[in-house]
């Protein structure tokens, strides 16, 4: 969009700014130990800081305290009308797609089980229009502070990005109709993963066909994804072991929507299931099962991993499934 260009949407929406997004949020549950659990085992996260009377929750578990559940939060609390009107009018003006794009946290004291949570939150931001591969929208930031016990315990920036669709032209399948001067469409892209400096060593050994577990070598436990440091010892020193390839469904979800034709090999988008995938040595790893239809993966379905081609510049650990497994 140009700078000079007229957008009276955008002057209506960033008259939200500022405004409440969530009003009296109150925790559902206070801090508390099996939700602790639940998220360290749905994590793999074996630090012996989050069990034991002495036990603190992970810091990343913030937002988790927050949430409403399927019901949400009594009449008068969490959401406030202000950002209902604001994706109202954005949903009014075509913008009804959503994708969350990314979030920021800061912690100032830890989370203990017993803690009372409450929490405010305000439309920090409202971006300008922009052009992206899933379509024309606005990115809306909104900030969360919560508080334990009446302390500030940390902020969560949150970042979504709603938007209309991009039109996509179908390829013409019959050679007779088709521009000899105009190629069909190109096949959509996966997103391409973040690769850093803490997980470059595993994008390598995918490149080899080799899944790399990382080991801690003060302690030798195995950790994944890859960090910089040990959750078990805190040691910073590390090497690799080669995962066999054996493992089984230890959780799953179908992704029914958004639609991302890239997802699915037939490009309609899916449905396609993603599981987290406990591997032989003991790990977990989210990755897309294969082999079977989507309704068919069940918790402890067996797989093997395998590596898929996405497209010439991408490849993908997944795991693949057979019907009877």
């Amino acid at each position: 969009m140009r700078a000079d260009a007229v957008d009276p949407l955008y002057e209506r929406l960033t008259a939200y700014a500022g405004r409440p997004a969530a009003t009296a949020g109150t925790g559902k549950d206070p801090v508390n130990l099996p939700m602790i659990r639940h998220w360290c085992e749905a994590m793999g996260d074996t630090s012996p800081a989050y069990r034991g009377p002495d036990a603190v929750a992970p810091p990343t578990m913030l937002q988790a305290w927050t949430m409403g559940g399927l019901t949400g939060h009594p009449h008068g609390t969490g959401r406030s009308a202000a950002y209902d009107e604001l994706l109202g009018l954005l949903d009014g003006a075509g913008y009804t797609s959503v994708v969350a794009t990314d979030c920021e946290q800061e912690y100032l004291r830890s989370l203990r089980p017993g803690d009372r949570i409450t929490f405010d939150a305000v439309i920090e931001a409202v971006s300008r229009r922009k052009t992206t591969k899933l379509g024309t929208g606005y990115f809306v930031t909104t900030r969360t502070d919560v508080r334990a016990d009446g302390e500030p315990a940390g902020t969560h920036r949150f970042r979504i990005l709603k938007y209309r669709p991009a039109q996509r032209n179908p390829v013409q399948r019959n050679p007779a109709q088709q521009n000899p001067a105009k190629p069909e469409e190109e096949a959509p892209l996966r997103p391409r993963p973040v690769i850093n400096r803490d997980n470059a060593g595993f994008w390598a050994g995918v490149a080899e066909h080799r899944l790399l577990i990382q080991r801690c070598t003060g302690c030798a436990t195995l950790r994944f994804p890859w960090l910089p440091g040990c959750n078990a010892c805190a040691g910073q020193e590390w090497d690799t072991v080669e995962a066999g390839g054996e493992g089984t469904v230890f959780s799953h979800v179908v992704m029914h929507h958004p639609s991302f034709p890239a997802f699915d090999p037939s490009g309609e988008g899916g449905p396609y299931a993603v599981a987290l995938i406990e591997l032989a040595e003991g790990v977990r790893i989210v990755g897309n099962v294969v082999g079977v239809p989507y309704d068919k993966v069940r918790v402890g379905l067996p797989v093997r991993l395998e590596f898929l081609r996405t497209d010439p510049d991408l490849e993908l650990p997944v795991f693949r499934a057979s019907e009877g497994g």
